[in-house]
């Protein structure tokens, strides 16, 4: 088993139906292959940097996964055939993961999705802090 990341990006005029669509796809294909999924985000819609098949927005979705190199084949090769796909990139990040390793990135993966809703009450203290800091010196 290999760990890889795939960022793929689909059409903004496809609906909620066919991204999911798409997705569960992937999903699919990963674990026919005795893959594992790791962490799979829908980043939502976001403005590309230069025109794509005429296309100026695109929906992002990152995927992290275990999985064999005829999992990533296969995926890419759907990528390819479907119209809806802007374009895809899987990057290989590690040459070997252990079943241990994969339960352990995926804990961390879950604990990554629930710190930040955490961390943003914090910071919006602590900059309010700082401007109350700001306003006391001003008045002196």
């Amino acid at each position: 088993m290999r760990r890889y990341e795939t960022i793929f990006i689909i059409r903004p005029s496809a609906g909620e139906e066919e991204i999911n669509k798409i997705i569960e796809n992937t999903r699919q294909i990963i674990l026919d292959e005795k893959g594992s999924i790791i962490e799979l985000n829908k980043w939502g819609i976001k403005k590309l940097a230069y025109l794509i098949k005429k296309e100026s927005l695109g929906y992002y979705v990152f995927c992290d996964f275990a999985g064999t190199p005829a999992a990533v084949a296969e995926i890419e090769r759907k990528f390819r055939i479907d119209d809806l796909v802007l374009k895809y990139l899987t990057i290989k990040t590690a040459d070997s993961i252990k079943e241990e390793e994969i339960e352990q990135a995926v804990l961390a993966a879950e604990q990554r999705m629930t710190i930040p809703s955490d961390n943003q009450d914090t910071d919006s203290v602590n900059d309010d802090s700082v401007e109350l800091e700001a306003e006391e010196t001003d008045e002196e």
